[in-house]
């Protein structure tokens, strides 16, 4: 990536490229848009290309899940099969981090990757959400936003599918997992 969240003029147009042949492969998942309105609202915010550069590259697979008509926003979701890669052994945010000695730390966490990226992680209702669009996380799992009650208990939520079906769990804030990594969103 360049400097200042900007991308080069070849990371630009390969990025786009990306999207658009994933947009137009998997067109149950945003029916009635058009990638031209897409493209177009992504070309005039470069901090957004920038972010789905980010979740392009640790393995997210965004695409367009929906449109808001009241905003002009487009949601995009992480859509790849499985947690993404590049974004797993991730301890859920910088508390459950430190309370890890040192020695056994994970490189980051999973809260100050997605802001550090420019995005969301995915709300519990936006997790089973993206589940209706396909199947997601048969092997893996991915953290989620979690109510602030719980996480001031030390707790932390995450949710994959098993079984035909969505679940939610909960684990310590702390731990970390090489199959658990967290799904993103982002308004555009």
């Amino acid at each position: 990536m360049g400097s200042n969240n900007e991308l080069s003029p070849e990371q630009r147009t390969e990025l786009l490229s990306a999207l658009q042949e994933r947009f137009e492969q998997n067109m149950k998942r945003h029916p009635g848009l058009e990638w031209g309105k897409i493209q177009a609202k992504l070309e005039s915010q470069p901090e957004k290309l920038w972010s789905l550069h980010a979740m392009e590259r640790t393995g997210g697979e965004p695409d367009v899940v929906g449109h808001n008509a009241k905003t002009g926003e487009y949601i995009f979701y992480d859509c790849a099969e499985e947690s993404p890669d590049g974004r797993r052994n991730t301890c859920f945010d910088r508390k459950g981090w430190e309370s890890r000695k040192a020695d056994s730390r994970p490189e980051t966490n999973a809260v100050d990757l997605a802001a550090a990226m420019g995005i969301e992680m995915l709300t519990e209702a936006e997790y089973r959400a993206l589940q209706e669009l396909g199947e997601f996380d048969l092997k893996t799992s991915s953290w989620v936003q979690t109510p602030a009650e719980i996480r001031a208990r030390g707790g932390a939520l995450f949710c994959d599918r098993r079984y035909g079906h969505v679940f939610t769990y909960h684990n310590g804030a702390q731990s970390y997992y090489a199959s658990r990594a967290f799904r993103g969103s982002l308004k555009v």
